[in-house]
């Protein structure tokens, strides 16, 4: 993705008949955090997508909400020729699982996925690692960045703080903040854009991966979205708990033991 435009590699997708992954990356990350990722799959037999987010690819201004970066990851699986798998991490989870719930997911593996409406848990460390976010109101019309402290707190706290400065100098990257006052609000906002159907009948396969020791999503806040998403009655839904794991799993010295857990699961369905 990195050296060619989103239309040439959906293009190289749909060419290849092979089954698509795309790979949606959440807050205060670049896309270049799935390059590993994408791969692995490849190497797997799978055609591999990580678009960025829509400022990212040169579209929608920040700041960015929850609805337009589902409505252009939305427009991405519709040019593809067969449904694709999603993978997402954080708020990447919670776009994945609005996909999944509009019937665009062949298999969808939400990792430490950002709160939805219904999903009630509210961790004291959850609202720290959002803090550089929500201490200000002006916070939600512009970008920010983390301190190499609180990306530590909210992302690196499961590995040496050696391992999380690289990891912040290698990832992190400002994000728009008003997608966190709208997971904030979810559950007093009846009009809310974090708003997933999981009851949706072409839900598809979903399996909700979470880390022991995460601060942004804790294992409560993973758990109730599971618990919200297993009452569909038409899809297999699947949780896992990874031990002595934080927020940075996706991208950290144990990315590939995450990797392979999703890629387990997405190769069952696709």
């Amino acid at each position: 993705m990195a050296t060619q435009s989103l239309d040439e590699a959906v293009g190289e997708a749909n060419a290849s008949q092979r089954p698509t992954v795309i790979f949606i990356h959440g807050l205060w990350l670049k896309p270049s955090s799935w390059d590993r990722w994408a791969e692995l799959f490849d190497a797997a037999g799978y055609a591999a997508l990580a678009p960025g987010w829509p400022a990212e690819m040169g579209g929608a201004a920040a700041p960015e909400t929850i609805g337009e970066v589902a409505a252009h990851f939305v427009t991405i699986a519709c040019r593809l020729d067969r449904r694709p798998a999603l993978i997402g991490h954080s708020f990447g989870g919670l776009i994945a699982q609005i996909l999944a719930g509009r019937g665009l997911s062949a298999a969808t593996v939400a990792i430490d996925p950002a709160p939805f409406r219904g999903v009630l848990p509210l961790p004291v460390s959850a609202l720290r690692s959002a803090w550089p976010v929500l201490h200000n109101p002006a916070n939600a019309s512009r970008n920010v960045s983390l301190t190499l402290d609180e990306f530590r707190y909210a992302f690196a706290n499961a590995v040496p703080e050696t391992e999380s400065d690289d990891l912040y100098d290698a990832y992190q990257a400002p994000a728009p903040g008003r997608p966190i006052f709208q997971a904030a609000s979810a559950n007093l906002n009846p009009w809310t854009q974090a708003r997933v159907n999981s009851e949706a009948a072409n839900r598809g396969p979903l399996l909700i991966i979470s880390s022991e020791h995460d601060h942004t999503v804790p294992p409560s806040v993973a758990r109730a979205a599971y618990e919200v998403q297993k009452r569909n009655p038409h899809a297999v839904t699947e949780f896992a708990q990874l031990p002595q794991r934080g927020h940075s799993l996706t991208i950290d010295s144990g990315w590939r033991e995450v990797a392979e857990t999703a890629l387990r699961f997405v190769g069952r369905f696709t």
